[in-house]
């Protein structure tokens, strides 16, 4: 916008100075003839009065003497009754015998044009009836006199207006696209995640408005964003009275190992409840982008959530398997994330499968990326596009469709992405892959080098893998 106001006044202004000065320098022109041919004029005149009187030679030279134009003025006087031609009594002919006949002929002042310039013909009467003729040299360099210099004075001042106009409309569009380059600024703050982002309220009328809609609707989305925060933790809030019964009757259960992990899957529901609480409180997301040296062991976290899921596989009649997980494998990803996914997952399996379906925890560890993938053998998801719309669920009781879109998330603060597909077990696939350079998409050929690596080392059946610590059939 800036340069388009630039080049329209650059373009306006150099037509209007054209327009003006080419005109103005033709006139000043004309004007320095004119001023040169009237000098020549008056001193034509100067003479005439003394041919009226005598045309004694001496007498002549004197009065062409005193007129200070002796080198540049000649006087023709005709012998009495001659008026074929006339001779040059005095001073230097320059214009032609038949010119100056044709002056005394139409009895008017003519010019004509002569080497290095132009000569005046002026006829005088004299006293004895003849006419004679007086000649006055006009150089070229007194026509021209003062035009270079004055066609000099209108290019400068040209050139300063076209200065002028192009400096006031780049001010000019400076004052329109600053308030214009502030919005935008300030709506990709506001993208980014910065709610203080705001534009101050300059510039056009236009702008002017955008920017006070702009500073509303910023104002709006914190107001809503608090809002929703204060609703999360409110909601969450009300889930501390069944969680103090729970955890009351989970200390009467005695001892035993069904007991111990109630009891710790109480406490741990309270501390996450406790976080959620936290976490919408101070308005801070819970996953947070991971530095250098953050992150947590992927397989000891796979290993410590089916350790837990056992025992619920185990009562079930559920066949388990867990692959990879003997070896640390480092992601980018806080521990309480990747543990809340995969208990969001294998929730799914043992809420939406019956009893007795098989499923596993595959752990890939691939150069730029670590798959998770957490399959069953039940009856596969129909839809995967519909499964991954974030509060679509199922439909059934205790499903808000918020588990994948957990999962969908943390894979997506990495870089990388979730897939739904068909398990070699038969039923659904959950791909999570997660990215370990931290860039914007999955590497493609990184992903297909892991699948090649995942199809080979997997078994078409769950069967015990014997490389994982929790890992035996149950």
């Amino acid at each position: 916008m800036r340069w388009a106001l630039v080049k329209v006044s650059l373009a306006v202004t150099a037509m209007v100075v054209v327009a003006f000065a080419v005109p103005l320098g033709l006139v000043i022109r004309e004007m320095a003839r004119d001023r040169a041919f009237s000098n020549a004029e008056r001193e034509a005149a100067a003479v005439a009065p003394a041919l009226s009187i005598t045309t004694d030679r001496e007498q002549l030279e004197r009065v062409v003497a005193s007129a200070g134009s002796d080198a540049g003025m000649a006087v023709h006087i005709p012998a009495p009754g001659d008026r074929s031609g006339g001779a040059t009594d005095i001073g230097r002919q320059r214009a032609t015998d038949e010119d100056i006949a044709a002056v005394r002929r139409m009895g008017r002042a003519s010019t004509t044009e002569v080497g290095g310039g132009s000569t005046l013909l002026q006829p005088v009467a004299l006293s004895s009836g003849e006419i004679a003729v007086v000649e006055v040299y006009v150089p070229e360099s007194e026509v021209t006199n003062g035009v270079g210099t004055a066609w000099a004075v209108l290019a400068a001042v040209g050139a300063a207006l076209i200065v002028g106009s192009v400096a006031v409309a780049d001010r000019l569009g400076v004052r329109m696209v600053q308030p214009a380059r502030r919005l935008v600024e300030g709506a990709h703050e506001l993208g980014e995640g910065r709610l203080g982002a705001r534009v101050p309220v300059e510039g056009p009328d236009e702008l002017r408005r955008a920017a006070v809609a702009f500073n509303s609707m910023a104002d709006q989305v914190v107001q809503l964003l608090a809002n929703e925060r204060e609703l999360a933790a409110d909601l969450s809030h009300r889930l501390r009275t069944p969680l103090t019964v729970l955890r009351l009757n989970a200390a009467s259960l005695g001892d035993g190992p069904a007991a111990e992990q109630t009891r710790a899957a109480v406490e741990q529901l309270e501390r996450e409840v406790d976080t959620i609480i936290r976490t919408a409180r101070d308005a801070k997301p819970q996953t947070a982008v991971a530095g250098p040296g953050a992150g947590c062991d992927a397989a000891e976290v796979v290993r410590e959530r089916m350790g837990f899921w056992s025992a619920l596989a185990e009562d079930e009649g559920r066949k388990w398997r867990v692959a990879g997980a003997d070896r640390p494998v480092r992601i980018p990803v806080a521990r309480t994330d990747l543990a809340a996914s995969l208990d969001a997952l294998l929730g799914n399996v043992f809420r939406h499968t019956a009893e007795g379906t098989a499923f596993a925890v595959d752990l890939h560890n691939g150069e730029d990326a670590v798959i998770v993938l957490v399959s069953d053998a039940g009856t596969g998801i129909a839809d995967p596009e519909a499964a991954m719309a974030r509060g679509r669920g199922s439909g059934a009781d205790g499903s808000t469709g918020l588990g994948l879109d957990i999962v969908r998330r943390m894979a997506e603060s990495t870089g990388g992405d979730v897939r739904i597909g068909a398990s070699v077990l038969g039923g659904t696939e959950v791909r999570i892959w997660i990215q370990l350079d931290g860039r914007t998409a999955p590497a493609r050929r990184g992903h297909r080098g892991a699948v090649r690596r995942r199809r080979q080392s997997r078994a078409p059946a769950p069967t015990p893998a014997p490389a994982a610590p929790a890992g035996r059939d149950h």
